[in-house]
Formats: structure tokens, C-alpha cells, sequence
């Protein structure tokens, strides 16, 4: 067996301006059509060229060489770049595009988007001397576009100086430099006090001639390592995924006999559809993973054995196409299953993101979808002690699992295992899997505002507006602080939280429970904090002006008990097996003499 040369896989090298520039021009380098445009800004261009002047590195332009064919753009910064369909071996600009945008726009001019009428081709004037190595403000002055030197016939008094340097030769384009430098340099060296000029101009010529654009080859590197090896050496700190490599692959140009195929507009309208809905907003790599699995349930033979990128980069337009409308209708059940009959509003409270597959499977071309069971596969799975889908080989069992019970096929849940102690000290995370569960939870049972008894709390501009959703602490942490007792919990749990509106939040902030809640103790009340999955132990504490010492760990020991007992029914006719870890003093053996189990009837 042949030993791959690691050194020739990521190799560095260098080349100089003017080269790069006419290998881009005939189209020896391409830009792939996932490269997002770039924000083209004249003060980062001139930063650019005074890193260039000072000899300064810019960071490595990444280029990978591949036998890959991907969908390039046709031109860059109004250059047109010739296609490259002959060739047996590509070569792709990753990371580098707003830089060399920047460089080809500057001395060949050009086109930048959003500015029809601007030239952005870059002149510099020789006058201006570079005082020192750390000269940091000169350079706004020496690199100029023609807005800096225009004076529109002297009315326009602040470049009336700049205009007449232009006209008497001293300010210059590059392109010229690189050009008619010869030309250039006999005529200046005819003027008096040229030194500075002469300097300066050859300071140009060297970096145009000398200074060397680090670039990085990757050569021979599959498409997966690509995408981990430009997250973490690209520039702008962007992502590149195998979402964006798969839109390129796969895109179509309209032809007289084929409708063109563009994968990234496909999703955009997808997600404009008229529902509103914020599951619509669920990553790129979610559609991706959802298609490739439908691919692979319902084409044959197609070559998609997996959602990682080994096989996603094998996903063709064609099988896209074919399973498209219906791939619409099962993603729209999922997410409407997941709002309407979950009552979960939002996507950052979904626990394991493979859902969305393992529903758009069971989804897809279904006309008969049983919501119960998957009421029960969600709660199951969701808040089981195990983590049980988590990668793709439980992807795959559940997709079988649900497909059995689709073809009416005799289906059976295993025992459903939740401990105690995971509940008590389970706090909030935006990523946490139990986390979310746990809110999931609340969130389902429609609570309702204390203040405003009628009103539900779960409404679109509650949910995540930034990083956290509106939690409450029953037991503010601020009380509990400066009141401790003898609670041994820490109030932070996710069983001493509950959603209410920002006002009434506020409203409550750390008071003593005992008098906020006497506040909402109003008739109907206590079906409001049944609603949150509360018993009324704090409202009766409340009402007779007096709690224990442990007042917070006997209403998490409430709670835990109340949320048990609803999983308990929401998981009828599965064997629930509830156990209670805490207290490392005791063996695993007395733990399970603790097993609390519900069989199934």
C-alpha cells in the first residue's frame, strides 16, 4: 500500500501579486458559488495596501485542488473569469475572496455590487513619506480612489490639491506602475526635489514584483476535512460546512431542455412560506441531513447511506427533485407537530435536533400519522436517563423503529428509565438536551400568566429574544441567598422555574414567595400553577404566612414528583422505571431497590 506524502496534502507556498492576479484573469483559480458576496468597504482596501507597502503578511489564501466540479461565480469584482469545464483538476478559492476581490479591483478596476457608479481602482500618491515602521495614518492619505482626487472642475475645494498632483503626475494609478513603470520613472526622475517619488515608486514596483500572497493547497483532501480545515484557519470566522459544498455540486443552469437547480434558493423559499413558523429558520445543514435521508428511504439505489458529509457530498439535483414536493409536505408536519400538538413554539427548545429527520421519515407520503405514538416517541426519547439519539447509528434505529410502526407492524417501547436526582440538578442550557427537555415540558402545557390568570405565557416574542427565554424562579434566587434555611438545593434548578411574561417577572423579581403569592391569590389560581406542572404547596404555605426552613427543597421534591407523574400518563403503556441517585453514599445496588416501576397495562 501506497503511503500518502502528508506534505503534499497541505502544502504552503507563495506567489507574487501580479501572478495571482493573471492566473485568476484566465482562470486558473475559481470562486465557488457558496463564497457569500463580499462587503466591499475603501478603508479596508487601503488597510490592505498599506499592509502590502509595509511588506506586512495578509494570512494565507486557501486553495484546494480537487477533481470536485463545483458551480463558480462567473465573475468577481466585475472581471469575468473564464469557465474551466476542460479541466481535469480545479482549483478553488476558499478563504481569500474579499482579498482578492480587494487586489484585482484595485489595480484592473472593475464593477463592486451595490455601487454601480463607483471605480474602485486604487492610485497612489508618491509624495506622501511613509515616516516611520509604525506609521499607522499616512496610508489614508497615500492610497486614493478617484473621489478623493476629483475637484469636479475646482468646486470641490477639499481636492483641488490632490487634483493638481494628479495632473502634474504624482499621483498614479497602480495599474500604471505596474505598467509603464519605466516610462513613469524617467519622467520623475527629470523633477526637481524627486527623491521621496523615486522612493516611493519603487517601493510600489518591489511589492508588485516581490511581495508574496501566502496561499495554502489542499490537494487530495476529501470534502469533510476541507470543511474542519477552513473553520479553522479562515479569516472572517465563517463557516464553511458541506451544506455550501453540496449547493455547489449540485447546481443547474436553465437550459433549453432542463430547468436550472439552485439549492440555496430552493430552502430560501421554502422558509418564506406563508405559516410564520420559526422551525422554518432551522439550520442549512438540518435541510441537508432531512433530504438525505428521505433519499435514501425512497430512491433506490441512490448511493446515500448516511447523513455525514461523506455522503452528502454524493447527493445529486435529480434526487433532490424527485423527492422535493413531497419532502415539503412531511417538513411542514413535523414542524406543525412540534407547534400544534407538542405546543413547542420554537426550535431552540427541541432536544435532539435528529428529530427532524426521524419525524420528515415518518412524515413523508404518510396519510394515516398516529399522533399519540408520536406523543410518546417524543417524551420518551426526549427525557429517557440515556441518551439514545444522539448519532447515526440510533438515527437509524429509529427510522426503522418508526417505519415498523407505519406498516401497522407490532412495536414496542423498552423501559423508560428517569432519575430523580438528574431532574433536581438539571439547570438551564441553551444545548442542553435535558434542558430543553424540561422546558419542552412546561412549555406543552400552555401556562398561564399569574398575574393575568386567562393569558398564556408561551407566545412568539417570549421564546429566546436573545440567549434566554423569560424564566422565572419561584423561590427567586435573590431570596434564597439571603435567606438560605436549611435548603440544601440550589435554586437555579430547572425545578424552581416557570414562564411568565417579562412584567410580571419583573414585577416579582426577589420577593419572599409567601407575599408575591398572596398577591395572585385569586379565584382560579390554583388551575394557573397547575398549568406550569405546580401543586398549590407554596400557595397553602402562603396563605397560612409560613413555610419550613427546607420551604425550597420540599417544593423541588414537589415538583420532580408532579413532572414524574405527568410523563408517567404522557407515556401510557410503557414501563416506567424511576430511580433517585442522589447521595453518593449509597451502592448502585441500593439505588435500584429504590426503582419506582409503572408496568405497562
Amino acid at each position: 500500500m501506497t503511503q500518502i506524502n502528508l506534505t503534499d496534502r497541505i502544502k504552503p507556498d507563495g506567489i507574487s501579486i501580479v501572478s495571482y492576479l493573471e492566473y485568476l484573469q484566465k482562470g486558473d483559480y475559481q470562486i465557488p458559488t457558496f463564497q457569500r458576496e463580499i462587503v466591499w468597504e475603501k478603508e479596508n482596501v487601503k488597510k490592505l495596501w498599506d499592509s502590502i507597502y509595509k511588506f506586512y503578511p495578509l494570512g494565507s489564501i486557501l486553495i484546494w485542488k480537487t477533481d470536485t466540479k463545483l458551480h463558480n461565480h462567473r465573475a468577481v469584482g466585475g472581471h469575468i473569469i473564464p469557465p474551466d469545464d476542460s479541466r481535469v483538476q480545479f482549483q478553488y478559492i476558499l478563504d481569500g475572496q474579499q482579498r482578492t476581490t480587494s487586489l484585482l479591483t484595485s489595480i484592473y478596476g472593475g464593477q463592486i455590487k451595490g455601487k454601480p457608479d463607483f471605480d474602485p481602482t486604487l492610485y497612489i500618491d508618491l509624495t506622501i513619506e511613509c515616516k516611520n515602521e509604525v506609521d499607522d495614518t499616512s496610508y489614508a492619505h497615500r492610497f486614493l480612489f478617484w473621489g478623493e482626487i476629483d475637484d469636479k472642475d475646482g468646486t470641490y475645494l477639499r481636492n483641488v490639491g490632490r487634483k493638481k498632483k494628479y495632473d502634474d503626475g504624482l499621483i498614479i494609478k497602480l495599474r500604471d506602475i505596474k505598467n509603464d513603470f519605466q516610462g513613469i520613472f524617467t519622467r520623475l526622475s527629470a523633477l526637481p526635489d524627486k527623491q521621496i517619488l523615486i522612493e516611493n515608486l519603487w517601493r510600489i514596483k518591489n511589492v508588485l514584483d516581490n511581495y508574496r500572497i501566502a496561499y495554502i493547497d489542499l490537494k487530495g483532501i476529501a470534502v469533510s476535512e476541507v470543511c474542519q480545515i477552513f473553520e479553522r484557519i479562515n479569516q472572517a470566522g465563517k463557516r464553511l460546512d458541506i451544506f455550501d459544498i453540496v449547493v455547489a455540486k449540485t447546481y443547474r443552469q436553465d437550459s433549453q431542455n432542463q430547468k436550472g437547480f439552485y439549492l440555496r434558493d430552493l430552502i430560501l423559499v421554502f422558509r418564506e412560506t406563508s405559516n410564520n413558523s420559526k422551525f422554518l429558520g432551522i439550520d442549512d445543514i438540518d435541510y441537508l441531513q432531512i433530504l438525505a435521508v428521505l433519499i435514501r428511504e425512497n430512491i433506490d439505489n441512490s448511493g446515500i447511506h448516511n447523513i455525514t458529509p461523506r455522503y452528502l457530498n454524493d447527493i445529486k439535483a435529480v434526487q433532490i427533485e424527485t423527492i422535493w414536493s413531497d419532502a415539503k409536505l412531511a417538513i411542514l408536519k413535523v414542524f406543525d407537530f412540534f407547534e400544534n400538538h407538542l405546543r413547542i413554539k420554537t426550535p431552540d427548545l427541541i432536544p435532539y435536533r435528529y428529530f427532524y429527520l426521524t419525524l420528515a421519515s415518518y412524515f413523508y407520503q404518510n396519510k394515516t400519522p398516529d399522533y399519540d405514538f408520536l406523543k410518546r416517541y417524543f417524551w420518551f426519547y426526549s427525557f429517557h436517563n440515556n441518551d439514545l439519539l444522539s448519532n447515526t447509528t440510533h438515527l437509524s434505529s429509529h427510522i426503522s423503529f418508526l417505519k415498523s410502526q407505519r406498516q401497522n407492524n407490532a412495536i414496542k417501547f423498552e423501559r423508560f428509565l428517569i432519575d430523580k436526582d438528574r431532574l433536581r440538578i438539571a439547570f438551564y442550557s441553551s444545548k442542553g438536551r435535558l434542558s430543553r427537555a424540561i422546558l419542552s415540558l412546561y412549555s406543552s402545557h400552555l401556562p398561564k400568566d399569574w398575574k393575568f390568570i386567562d393569558r398564556d405565557v408561551i407566545s412568539d416574542n417570549l421564546f429566546f429574544s436573545t440567549d434566554k427565554p423569560n424564566l422565572h424562579h419561584v423561590f427567586p434566587t435573590g431570596y434564597i441567598s439571603d435567606n438560605p434555611g436549611t435548603n440544601s438545593l440550589n435554586s437555579n434548578s430547572l425545578m424552581n422555574i416557570v414562564y411568565l411574561t417579562q412584567i410580571t417577572n419583573l414585577a416579582i423579581s426577589d420577593m419572599n414567595p409567601l407575599k408575591y403569592m398572596k398577591e395572585y391569590d385569586v379565584p382560579g389560581f390554583e388551575r394557573v400553577l397547575e398549568s406550569h406542572l405546580l401543586t398549590d404547596k407554596v400557595l397553602q404555605w402562603s396563605r397560612l404566612d409560613s413555610m419550613p426552613d427546607n420551604a425550597l427543597d420540599e417544593f423541588i421534591k414537589d415538583r420532580i414528583d408532579t413532572i414524574i407523574n405527568d410523563l408517567k400518563t404522557k407515556l401510557s403503556g410503557i414501563n416506567v422505571e424511576v430511580i433517585d441517585t442522589r447521595g453518593t453514599e449509597k451502592t448502585e445496588d441500593e439505588n435500584l431497590d429504590e426503582i419506582e416501576e409503572t408496568p405497562a397495562p
